[in-house]
């Protein structure tokens, strides 16, 4: 594809994004590129990319286009981009817009006349940051979230919101039943993708952006998983071994339950769980490419009994529990729309249910362990104060103690009872982890 049928194209898939509302835009995207196979894998992470960027920061766009009263269509928020954040002149941005069969029709007079206004409006700004912005559109943060991130950042606020405003690397699980990280590292760099141990997982590879990593035969042959660092170190501290009785409750595709598997050396039985039967669906062939053989599938339905007639018998329960997902927003800028407050407001009594469910599977002198991909204390630290509040026979197992009892070297990377990770402060998604030890 040439330079301006690529920059059409993310001109049609910022419109089908658009016209797709709360629906995931990793999800859009898949559909909007299958539906279109001759564009090849190049010019796919091109177009995704660009459009990605536009995303990221679409708040601060906004408020420009808002300044010159401009409609956010998205031709002109993508030629807004060129001028403002990619530092295209004034004088160029029409080249992207050279009209003809593929490529995106001229910019019209009023067009024109509105970028010339914007132009003019950019005196004092600095690239797409502008002084007179609010503190919400500055740190580029829906207005909701602030409070909840000053409380858990303060001073360090500015920092992690630029942290959260970049690209995410790719992080990569070698697949211990099949490969160690050497072997996974070799792999790949033979298929022509160069990666780095990650600093705090053993078994992680870290990639810079996105790569074709799924088309590889390391990926294919189930050798490495696509898997954030964070999300890693979330299955290493649930301390799973071989010949246990392990639960993952809300196990979605699966990408935890691989670890814990891995973790096992596919000895004992764990059991994945989720209210989605697509979500457990798909973690089939996941499962069945990594290995895997002491996994199964239960989906949990309304009335179902399960987890009463299970109750106590688990050695090791994970509730990675649905959350506000705030922690992935450098991964998915599209989370800083889609979630609203009235999202947290009616995840927090969900999460404290779940996480009750959770308790009771756990055998006296087991451990649960509730994680969340949120930087919100009331998704976390909150969660668990009220959990602990009501389960007397609960108590929380200290990072340091937890981190050296699941075999992992060095230092936990974080100071404090749990586990809290920040792109800025350890380089990972957003996460959180509690390790609570049931009496014995």
């Amino acid at each position: 594809m040439t330079p301006a049928a690529r920059f059409a194209a993310a001109i049609d898939l910022l419109d089908a994004l658009e016209a797709a509302g709360r629906r995931p835009a990793d999800a859009v995207a898949h559909d909007f590129f299958r539906q279109r196979r001759y564009i090849g894998g190049g010019d796919r992470r091109e177009i995704s990319d660009r459009v990605w960027a536009i995303i990221r920061q679409r708040l601060r766009l906004d408020w420009w286009l808002e300044k010159i009263r401009a409609r956010p269509s998205a031709r002109f928020l993508a030629a807004a981009h060129l001028l403002l954040a990619e530092g295209v002149a004034l004088a160029e941005v029409p080249r992207a817009f050279p009209g003809g069969q593929y490529a995106a029709p001229p910019l019209t007079v009023p067009e024109t006349k509105l970028l010339a206004v914007l132009e003019n409006a950019r005196f004092g700004a600095e690239g797409i940051i502008h002084p007179k912005m609010p503190d919400p559109v500055r740190l580029n943060l829906p207005e909701w979230v602030l409070p909840g991130l000053t409380r858990r950042f303060g001073e360090t606020l500015a920092a992690e919101a630029a942290a959260l405003d970049q690209p995410a690397p790719l992080d990569l699980r070698a697949n211990a039943l099949k490969i160690d990280r050497k072997q996974a590292a070799a792999s790949l760099a033979a298929e022509g993708l160069d990666c780095e141990p990650t600093p705090y997982s053993p078994m992680g590879l870290r990639l810079p952006g996105r790569r074709p990593v799924l088309a590889t035969r390391a990926y294919q042959e189930g050798l490495v998983e696509v898997q954030d660092e964070g999300s890693q170190l979330i299955a290493a501290l649930t301390d799973a071994r071989p010949g246990m009785k392990v639960v993952d409750l809300c196990a979605g595709a699966g990408g935890k339950t691989l670890a814990l598997a891995a973790a096992m050396q596919n000895k004992g039985r764990i059991t994945a769980c989720d209210v989605s039967a697509s979500r457990l669906e798909g973690a089939v062939k996941r499962l069945a490419r990594a290995g895997v053989d002491n996994a199964e599938r239960h989906l949990l339905e309304t009335g179902d009994r399960w987890a009463k007639r299970r109750a106590g018998s688990f050695d090791r329960v994970l509730v990675d529990a649905p959350c506000t997902g705030t922690g992935t927003w450098r991964r998915n800028p599209d989370g800083r729309f889609r979630t609203g407050p009235q999202d947290l407001a009616e995840l927090l009594p969900k999460q404290a249910e779940i996480l009750a469910i959770g308790a009771g599977l756990v055998r006296p002198g087991g451990q649960l362990v509730y994680a969340t991909c949120s930087l919100l204390a009331e998704e976390n630290e909150d969660q668990v104060a009220g959990f602990l509040a009501a389960h007397p026979d609960f108590a929380p197992v200290p990072l340091a103690e937890a981190w050296t009892a699941a075999g992992l070297a060095g230092a936990p990377p974080c100071a404090g009872p749990y586990m809290a990770l920040s792109p800025a402060a350890q380089g990972t998604d957003g996460f959180f982890a509690a390790v609570l030890r049931r009496a014995g």
